[in-house]
């Protein structure tokens, strides 16, 4: 953990892993092994990033977003190594509650929506709403997950139950929120 780091109260750094000076990682967090934090990446409060994570600067994760293993970020869309583009890196937003499946790929820019889950090998070309269930190369939706990350079964009134939590979802133009 490099000097300048800002690490909230509780957080666990697994071995092998490197913090840049000025990344900022919130309480209760789990950096795993052999994991990088770039420099300026922010995580929220509870925020479990399983191993073998890069984290490069431009990606900040709201509360309690799950990343799983080997997951793949990017920072800069047409990278070569003989042209410094720093000044070309693009944001990536990962907001409360969303779950990455592991040895999935962020492509820089997009923002993937609260309590959106990503199945494992997916590659994120674009933006992904709130409560999406998005799959495969590129990623498609295949439906929508609770905050528990159950599927939801839509009737016709457009209201689904969460089988674990029992709340309710509505569903109005695509958008999904919690009633």
């Amino acid at each position: 953990v490099d000097q300048g780091a800002v690490l909230g109260e509780g957080v666990k750094v697994w071995h092998f892993s490197h913090l840049m000076p000025h990344c900022v990682i919130g309480a209760a967090c789990i950096i795993g092994q052999n994991c990088f934090v770039a420099n300026h990446v922010v995580l929220g409060i509870g925020v479990k990033v399983q191993n073998n994570v890069s984290l490069y600067e431009g990606v900040h994760c709201e509360d309690y977003v799950f990343i799983g293993p080997s997951a793949v970020f990017t920072n800069v869309i047409n990278p070569r190594s003989a042209i410094e583009r720093k000044d070309q890196f693009r944001k990536t937003l990962i907001k409360r509650g969303a779950s990455i499946g592991a040895n999935a790929t962020i492509i820089c820019g997009n923002t993937i929506g609260a309590f959106a889950l990503i199945g494992a090998g997916t590659v994120v070309t674009k933006e992904v709403p709130d409560f999406a269930l998005v799959v495969g190369n590129p990623a498609r939706q295949i439906g929508w997950v609770s905050e528990a990350g159950h599927r939801l079964d839509f009737d016709d009134s457009g209201k689904a139950t969460c089988p674990e939590t029992r709340a309710v979802y509505i569903i109005k133009d695509k958008i999904v929120v919690k009633a």
